[in-house]
């Protein structure tokens, strides 16, 4: 098996050279420290940073999971759109040059937050850094998929509902305990599905540590991770950003801990307003939102607990994944939480 440090540059150089230009020179790679999905390399020539390499990772790996090749895809379909990626450069799917299919994009280099207190900033700073995020998510799902060649990116319509079962059959997959707080989940989702029907290009992942900002200011030059985009309900996507606010520091990287006003960051409400007033959605329905936060932790929760599978099993790309996913629990109690409204709709 190969070790998901390292790569083998000596099959890589050649492949590079004939299929990116510009990686003309002596290859080296250095994985990125973090991530528990897709292991992920800064690809260097001659000593300077060039290329980024992301790839599957070993092992037997579910259906449809760690799909890279649809991260090259949505990422090639949105490179000259309002929304910045990295720019995409080439796909190989021959497993026999890294030991699994990957994919190159250009480095943006910049900076990355993976705090969402962004604890070196100011607060006006902060301020300006979450306004971007919601400027950039309000474009991304104000895109026609069919403009941008991705109508066939997912399926239209019936999104929660296609969602709770696929990720229920993930979290099956990977079960290696009882969790009551899922099984209410897996009961209580399908029955209270608000039946909503829009139908967008959704990141699936849209967090602070999953973007590349301007060196010095507070423009995002890169979205990355588009593992979990398909086309889906853009409520669905505002849920799992919004998680943050939602989960404490320690353990979370989250909000819900945190004095906000001092901080320089938006409450809740004060970013749902600003995402509804950019997207032209009109007030958020507060049942709807809680039906979305809670489909968005349940995922949350069937994701971490494969991440803690993949850890038992051997091939989980972070050394942190059995910790991670330990909290698979504590992300479906929150959720139950506020499906059966014990938690504020923040509205």
């Amino acid at each position: 098996m190969t070790d998901v440090r390292t790569l083998d540059t000596n099959r890589l150089g050649p492949w590079l050279q004939t299929h990116v230009p510009g990686a003309e020179g002596e290859i080296s790679a250095e994985k990125f420290a973090g991530g528990q999905s897709n292991p992920t390399y800064l690809l260097s020539v001659d000593g300077r940073p060039r290329f980024v390499l992301r790839r599957k990772p070993d092992g037997v790996l579910l259906p449809s999971a760690h799909a890279i090749e649809r991260e090259y895809r949505v990422t090639d379909a949105l490179k000259d759109s309002a929304v910045p990626v990295a720019r995409p450069l080439a796909l190989c799917e021959d497993a026999s040059i890294v030991g699994t299919p990957f994919f190159i994009m250009a480095y943006a280099q910049g900076r990355n937050f993976w705090d969402a207190r962004l604890p070196d900033l100011t607060p006006a700073d902060r301020a300006a850094i979450y306004d971007e995020m919601n400027r950039v998510l309000a474009a991304l799902h104000a895109i026609n998929p069919a403009g941008v060649g991705l109508s066939d990116y997912g399926k239209p319509g019936n999104y929660f509902a296609r969602q709770v079962a696929r990720w229920t059959r993930q979290y099956r997959a990977t079960q290696t305990q009882q969790i009551d707080a899922m099984e209410s989940l897996i009961d209580w989702l399908p029955a209270n599905d608000p039946g909503l029907e829009a139908s967008r290009i959704v990141h699936g992942d849209y967090r602070n540590d999953n973007m590349i900002f301007a060196p010095t200011e507070p423009r995002i030059i890169a979205v990355l991770d588009w593992e979990l985009s398909t086309l889906g309900h853009p409520l669905a996507d505002l849920a799992q950003h919004l998680m943050a606010w939602r989960v404490p520091k320690e353990g979370y990287r989250g909000l819900s801990d945190a004095d906000l006003p001092t901080l320089g960051i938006p409450s809740e409400a004060d970013y749902l307003q600003s995402y509804a007033q950019r997207s032209g959605a009109g007030a958020i329905d507060p049942t709807h939102w809680r039906y979305a936060l809670a489909f968005a932790m349940f995922r949350n929760a069937a994701i971490r607990q494969g991440v803690y599978h993949r850890a038992i099993s051997g091939n989980a790309s972070s050394e942190a994944a059995a910790i991670h996913g330990a909290r698979a629990g504590e992300i479906a109690g929150l959720a139950w939480r506020i499906a059966r409204g014990e938690e504020d709709a923040h509205l």
